[in-house]
């Protein structure tokens, strides 16, 4: 990766939701506090306050925002 501001690539907007999608879209939101905490069990502090990249928000950080933005769904 040449560019570390997009670790995951560049932002790219799909298809537009369609109503059918909305019952599967719901159990992801559902699933996702469960699936976060499974994916952080068991790292260390160290890990924890690792960044994703060069200056970048450490997973701890990123963790707490995805709980944040979770809230807001």
């Amino acid at each position: 990766m040449d560019d570390l501001r997009y670790a995951v690539g560049v932002f790219e907007f799909g298809v537009p939701i369609r109503p059918e999608d909305r019952p599967a879209l719901l159990v992801q939101i559902g699933e996702a506090p469960e699936r976060l905490r499974a994916a952080g069990s068991g790292l260390l502090p160290v890990q924890l306050d690792t960044p994703y990249r060069p200056g970048g928000w450490t997973v701890r950080q990123v963790t707490h925002h995805l709980a944040d933005a979770h809230l807001n769904w």
